[in-house]
């Protein structure tokens, strides 16, 4: 069993195949070497379902990607991460995925195959997630650097994101208070009516329940979002006098 522990193995799937499985080939191939249900999966690169480990993978991946973005690695950025991961995977696995982390960082990355793989075999509502995690993990040192969000943007674009939803995240994270219209997905002459209708699809888009399937942690996150968008149709109620 490699350093990474077992922790990973039956929750990775598709991820042991294609250009993600290329860049973790070393230390999953070592893990896997006995496994012949996760072989096949390397061989085949193909899953019914993302699971949690294909998330995480994914996440790690695209994390080391934005993290070299501004050729160069920030220690708050590298801090982010580390903390990150200790509070969502616990103090062990944490551990473990940092050092993978510091592996892939070591790494190449084509960054649009890695995209392609994970718009393939992800739904929406987890591409959408990691896009969120990506915006935070940019944002460590207090601002985003233009080169890190050149590349989260087109990282979205490759993972067929619409242009309204990358949008909607990255006002969150924006310095200062967010556009609620923006949030919401709407203009800002937008009908009374028209900003009840984007509220619901919304709610029921970026539902944390959408993501109950990666695990309590995963759902947490979610919510962050599923909040600013109640937080955002609050506030144009309160404007706009309407109920």
């Amino acid at each position: 069993m490699s350093r990474y522990g077992a922790w990973i193995g039956g929750a990775i799937g598709w991820s042991l195949g294609g250009p993600i499985g290329g860049i973790l080939g070393y230390a999953l191939g070592k893990m896997f070497a006995d496994n012949s249900d996760a072989s096949a999966a390397s061989r085949s690169g193909k899953s019914n379902r993302t699971r949690p480990g294909d998330f995480s993978l994914s996440l790690l991946i695209l994390s080391a990607a934005v993290m070299k973005a501004d050729d160069r690695i920030l220690k708050s950025e590298l801090n982010f991460v580390k903390s990150f991961l200790r509070k969502n995977f616990g103090q062990q696995q944490g551990e473990q995925l940092t050092l993978m982390l510091r592996d892939i960082l070591k790494q190449e990355i084509h960054v649009r195959d890695v995209s392609e793989q994970i718009r393939l075999h992800m739904d929406v509502s987890k591409r959408l997630l990691l896009l969120q995690y990506l915006y935070g993990i940019a944002r460590a040192d207090g601002h985003i650097h233009t080169n890190e969000i050149s590349l989260i943007r087109q990282i979205a674009a490759w993972m067929a994101i619409p242009a309204g939803d990358l949008n909607s995240i990255e006002e969150m994270f924006q310095a200062g208070s967010a556009n609620p219209y923006t949030v919401l997905e709407v203009a800002s002459e937008a009908t009374d009516a028209e900003i009840k209708k984007a509220y619901r699809r919304l709610a029921i888009k970026y539902h944390p329940d959408k993501v109950l399937d990666l695990g309590e942690t995963h759902r947490a996150q979610a919510k962050e979002r599923f909040i600013a968008i109640q937080n955002a149709y609050e506030q144009i109620k309160d404007e706009r006098g309407f109920k």
